[in-house]
């Protein structure tokens, strides 16, 4: 039987992106008044450029992560300014060595003894957020994520129970 699960998450917005997003506009503001004095025809046009540049910046602090879940692979995607999409990992469930709470402190030391770590979640530690350990590009590599109770009854058949626990309460229910 084949299985296939797909997800769709939003980055939440940060006090850094936001700093980010200002330093660019008033950059652009501050390179646009030499710009027109010593360009002067082509300072127009410049400023436009600078304009076009800054709004291509800033859409990459609109992100969103899907997840692709098929058959035992899970595809991780982020999505640029609902535009732009970039395959960020791609991982089968069985090279997962432990999926576990984000703060299930049984499981923490495992989770730590990541050599890379890469998130993929809203950014917020919520009570939907699971950390996996999975062998990558021959290094072990934490991933955080943020999955819905569908796909983690998906992830639930694919990973063996004694690698896979949730929290207490997730409404999910391993069988067998």
């Amino acid at each position: 039987m084949d299985t296939f699960k797909e997800q769709l998450v939003k980055r939440k917005k940060t006090a850094k992106d936001t700093a980010i997003k200002v330093c660019i506009v008033i950059l652009v503001v501050l390179l646009a008044i030499p710009a027109i004095v010593y360009l002067q025809a082509f300072g127009v046009l410049a400023i436009f450029a600078m304009g076009f540049g800054a709004h291509f910046l800033i859409g990459f602090f609109n992100i969103e992560y899907e997840y692709i879940f098929t058959n035992g692979e899970l595809d991780i995607d982020i999505i640029y300014n609902k535009s732009r999409r970039k395959r960020a990992l791609t991982t089968n469930m069985k090279n997962v060595e432990i999926f576990a709470h984000i703060n299930d402190e049984n499981h923490a030391h495992t989770l730590n003894s990541a050599q890379e770590v890469r998130d993929y979640s809203s950014g917020e530690n919520g009570p939907d957020t699971y950390a996996f350990l999975a062998v990558h590009e021959s290094k072990k590599v934490k991933i955080i994520i943020d999955p819905n109770e569908k796909m983690l009854k998906a992830f639930s058949t694919a990973i063996p129970r004694r690698k896979f626990h949730l929290k207490p309460g997730s409404g999910v229910v391993l069988v067998g």
